[in-house]
């Protein structure tokens, strides 16, 4: 299991299994696969039901507990199925942090490019957006473990912006039109920046994090980011789609041009961050960010 942070703990397999071994030993005959890694997570998949996930660095270990509180909370008004918590396991001198274990959510990772209904994808990715928007908070607030940036103010991503546009024209072999995107960063900059009412936030509904069977949107896996916030930045993940299904979401949920350009400028600034923070750890993941970029400044006119 490669690292990809400074702070992060090496973790092996056989460490999850004995894990699993000394905490769960009902569990113990069950076989082990690499199920996905995430920035934050590293999952394996348990058996035929189940899938293990656990936290990279302490700066996310704190979202295990999250995840077990709430999912189970905002499942019952959802209108996909999302990961059901089965199990809590304990850190120990092997591995430092609390970590979880879940049913497995069945579906494949959505392919945007091989979708046959595009504007039915992003109806369903809008309805379940609206869904989880229009969830009451049951006492939930802005503060940790449910606050992310990704639900505050654009403007407060001016100087990290900046900053990785400076990084990315240091990279060697980077093909993107860094002008064209500080253009379109600066624009939304611009814009009215209205106050709106806090929602539960996924925060990154990007395609691996949607599960499809037969061409249909059926389940939202990895709830990591879980936070309350301002919604704007939930629109940015349209922008890993092509633009029949933007404008069936935006259409779906009536997002008017303003929010459309807000969310447009989130979604590239989360990419221009990831692009040099991995470039060199996670060369695939990197590029994952280059082609939202290329997307945003192919379809400049087109929100």
């Amino acid at each position: 299991m490669a690292s990809l942070h400074t702070d992060e703990v090496n973790l092996k397999e056989k460490t999850v299994r004995r894990l699993i071994n000394h905490q769960f030993p009902a569990w113990e005959h069950l076989a082990l696969s690499p199920a996905g890694e995430g920035t934050d997570n590293r999952m394996l998949r348990l058996g035929d039901d189940l899938v293990v996930r656990l936290p990279r660095t302490s700066g996310t270990a704190a979202d295990v507990a999250k995840e077990q509180t709430w999912l189970p909370r905002l499942a019952p008004h959802l209108p996909l199925g999302i990961p059901e918590p089965v199990a809590i396991g304990r850190p120990d001198e092997s591995y430092p942090f609390p970590w979880s274990v879940y049913r497995w959510v069945d579906g494949t990772e959505l392919n945007p490019e091989s979708e046959q209904d595009l504007s039915r994808l992003g109806r369903d990715l809008a309805g379940f957006v609206r869904a989880l928007h229009s969830i009451d908070l049951m006492g939930a607030r802005r503060e940790e473990p449910l606050l992310s940036y990704r639900g505050g103010s654009l403007r407060d991503l001016s100087t990290g912006t900046s900053a990785n546009l400076d990084a990315c024209r240091g990279i060697q072999g980077l093909q993107l039109d860094l002008d064209g995107l500080q253009s379109i960063w600066q624009a939304a900059l611009e814009l009215d920046q209205p106050r709106l009412a806090h929602t539960w936030m996924h925060t990154d509904l990007k395609p691996s994090n949607l599960l499809v069977r037969n061409s249909v949107l059926v389940g939202v896996v990895d709830f990591g980011g879980l936070s309350v916030g301002d919604p704007t930045c939930e629109h940015a993940a349209v922008w890993d789609l092509p633009a029949e299904a933007r404008h069936a979401y935006a259409e779906e949920l009536g997002l008017d041009k303003s929010t459309r350009l807000r969310a447009r400028a989130w979604a590239l600034a989360i990419a221009l961050s990831g692009v040099p923070y991995y470039w060199s750890t996670w060369p695939d993941f990197a590029q994952e960010c280059v082609r939202r970029l290329q997307l945003i400044l192919r379809d400049t006119d087109d929100v």
